[in-house]
């Protein structure tokens, strides 16, 4: 199955100040990765190009990187899963900037079902979850976008 998965979101605040919180990711200070809800992101050898890591269940490796731009991930795990997704910064003008998280995947077997049925409802309410704390931080806002009922019942399972 392809998938083309991707999430959106502008902040009225220049690059720079994203930029700030786009460099803790995977950090102990992590800004930006919504640990207070999800399993925490971390990488053998920070973010690096090579280094591998992930997030819960799933697995991937840097494969590109630039500080000022974006990350980008290629899955390794779960099997089935075959592509990369990244995290991307965009600097619309001088006071807004664009987050943008997408997933670009063919699957496979048992990983069709696994994206069908839950990873893409989880996956759906964590990148929400992520841009909703970066705009919080930014904005001095409490955004807190809900979960949809299939999340609720995805996460008491899997607790």
């Amino acid at each position: 199955m392809n998938v083309q998965n991707i999430h959106r979101r502008k902040i009225r605040k220049p690059i720079s100040n994203v930029l700030e919180l786009f460099n803790t990711l995977s950090s102990k200070s992590d800004m930006i990765w919504p640990v207070e809800n999800w399993p925490p992101m971390r990488f053998r050898n920070g973010l690096e190009i090579g280094s591998n890591g992930g997030h819960g269940p799933i697995r991937y490796e840097i494969i590109d990187y630039n500080p000022e731009t974006h990350i980008e991930f290629k899955f390794l795990k779960p099997n089935g899963f075959n592509g990369t997704h990244k995290f991307e910064i965009f600097d619309l003008n001088f006071e807004t900037t664009e987050i943008k998280h997408s997933i670009t995947m063919t699957t496979s077997g048992l990983g069709t079902l696994k994206w069908l049925f839950a990873i893409r409802w989880l996956h759906d309410a964590l990148v929400e979850d992520a841009f909703d704390k970066v705009e919080n931080q930014l904005m001095q806002s409490n955004l807190k976008t809900k979960w949809n009922l299939w999340v609720k019942i995805l996460r008491s399972i899997l607790k």
